[in-house]
């Protein structure tokens, strides 16, 4: 597997967790759900800051932008109070 391979399937996993970025142990707890060892990341790289910073630049992580919240509903206009005009 190329570094170029390694590092779109290491882009294409973090992005469909839905996060920017994962840290180390993040990555390690997924256990064999990873599509690349993190030792074999780091080897090629040389730390998993390096992994990151390369991923990001030659393939940029797509997380799916989380859905805006609903906007509030608009309050009632206060209801004008009417002015009697006093005659002297």
């Amino acid at each position: 597997m190329t570094k170029n391979m390694m590092l779109k399937a290491l882009s294409e996993f973090i992005g469909s967790k839905g996060a920017e970025t994962m840290t180390l142990a993040e990555y390690k707890a997924e256990g064999n759900d990873v599509p690349v060892r993190d030792y074999l990341l780091r080897r090629k790289f040389g730390s998993w800051n390096r992994v990151l910073a390369a991923a990001k630049a030659r393939f940029p992580i797509n997380a799916p932008a989380p859905a805006p919240e609903p906007a509030p509903a608009p309050k009632a206009a206060p209801k004008a109070k009417k002015s009697a005009k006093k005659e002297n």
